[in-house]
């Protein structure tokens, strides 16, 4: 009797021919996935950064730092070289102008002070003595002259009388020539001496005011030589502060040399280093801004030096309004120096994406928070806090800002929570 056989519903050809359709499948898939470029990579959003964009206030600004000093430094320099003889002061102390700090000792200035002292005193009393015999010389002409002028008086009056009496034939005439001769000797030699007299006073004049401006030009150098040696003794140039002291008894100073400084405490300024980078984009005007005791102040750039040391230069800043209650010289300040006006912008917050791509992408999330794709983005200026977005998106998207560092070549992030 026959035996009905019953055919097998999955035999092995037909097994083997579906997972091989299936294979082929599964690698036209993988392929066409990995071709896409759309590769992904799994994240944890407990170790990212997701920030939103949002329109805000943006101004560029740049930290730095600056140190508090007084609006005004005097420098004490040695006028004179000398030895320290006595500190009247230590370093710190607040002087009243002309108050003495030190005193210094030099023989040799003060040995050429008594020589021009000398000097002037012997040219004193040599003036004197000039004068005395000028006017003595004087005294003299004045009485020779008189003497002329009583001889001239006579014989001017002998001289008319006996006119008078030849005209009346009573004397003769050799009589009346001898009187005439004297009178006219007696006129010449009144005129003689008057001159004379008066060559003696212009003389005498100028003698004087030689002897004058003599005297005057070692009085002067006398002068000028107390003042060095009054230097010996260094004076608070103005109220202020003493600071920077370098000096100690027995200490030898040269001409010049930098013994101190005296700092005014009518206010302060503060010195700001800067990178030479923004060099050209400091002027004096710049605004900057700082926190004091929980407390926002102004400043503002008043002078700027443009030489460039250590790939740095400095600026002066004045405050504006209030100065902080407390601040001291020497303290250092946290400034942000705006280098713009405060403007609208779409806003990026700084993060680590932007050393992998350079501010030129960036990953953004979709609404529903599961996906991150990349997207091209334009960025324009930056402070410490935000980049100035110009193109690629807008308010309310959500970004990855935390670093890329290990994302590769990924074109999507699948974000998962933990």
């Amino acid at each position: 009797m026959d035996r009905v056989i019953q055919k097998k519903k999955w035999n092995t050809k037909k097994i083997l021919t579906i997972v091989g359709v299936l294979a082929l499948a599964a690698l036209i898939s993988a392929s066409v996935y990995f071709t896409s470029g759309k590769s992904k990579l799994n994240v944890n959003t407990d170790r990212i950064t997701i920030s939103e964009i949002k329109k805000g206030t943006f101004q560029e600004f740049i930290p730095v730092n600056g140190v508090v000093l007084p609006i005004t430094t005097i420098y004490l320099d040695a006028a004179e070289g000398g030895r320290v003889e006595e500190k009247y002061v230590e370093d710190g102390a607040v002087m009243t102008k002309g108050q003495p700090i030190l005193r210094l000792s030099n023989t040799d200035l003060q040995l050429s002070l008594v020589n021009q002292e000398t000097s002037v005193y012997n040219l004193l009393t040599q003036m004197q003595i000039s004068r005395n015999a000028a006017q003595q010389n004087t005294v003299n002409k004045l009485n020779q002259m008189a003497d002329v002028s009583s001889a001239f008086k006579e014989a001017e009056r002998v001289y008319n009388l006996n006119k008078h009496l030849y005209e009346q034939k009573a004397i003769g005439l050799q009589e009346f020539k001898k009187s005439e001769n004297e009178y006219n000797y007696q006129l010449e030699r009144k005129r003689l001496t008057q001159q004379i007299l008066r060559q003696d006073s212009a003389s005498n004049d100028q003698q004087l005011s030689q002897a004058k401006q003599s005297y005057e030009g070692s009085q002067n150098a006398l002068n000028v030589m107390r003042k060095k040696v009054g230097d010996l003794i260094v004076r608070a140039p103005v109220d202020g502060q003493l600071t920077s002291l370098d000096v100690e008894i027995g200490q030898n100073k040269n001409k010049g040399e930098r013994l101190g400084q005296l700092d005014v405490l009518s206010g302060f300024k503060v010195r700001v280093d800067v990178d030479e980078h923004y060099i050209s984009r400091i002027f004096t005007g710049l605004m900057g801004e700082f926190t004091f005791a929980d407390k926002d102040y102004k400043l503002k750039i008043t002078k700027v030096y443009t030489q460039v040391t250590n790939g740095r230069f400095q600026v002066d800043m004045q405050f504006i309004g209030d100065v902080p209650k407390g601040v001291r010289r020497g303290q250092t300040l946290q400034i942000r120096l705006a280098l713009s006006d405060e403007t609208q912008a779409l806003l990026l917050p700084k993060g680590g994406f932007y050393q992998q791509t350079g501010g030129n992408w960036i990953f953004k999330v979709n609404e529903s928070g599961t996906m991150a794709y990349k997207i091209d983005i334009q960025l324009g200026r930056q402070n410490p806090d935000y980049y100035e977005i110009l193109q690629g998106l807008k308010p309310g998207d959500k970004v990855v800002t935390s670093s890329y560092e290990n994302y590769g070549n990924m074109q999507e992030l699948v974000l998962k929570k933990p």
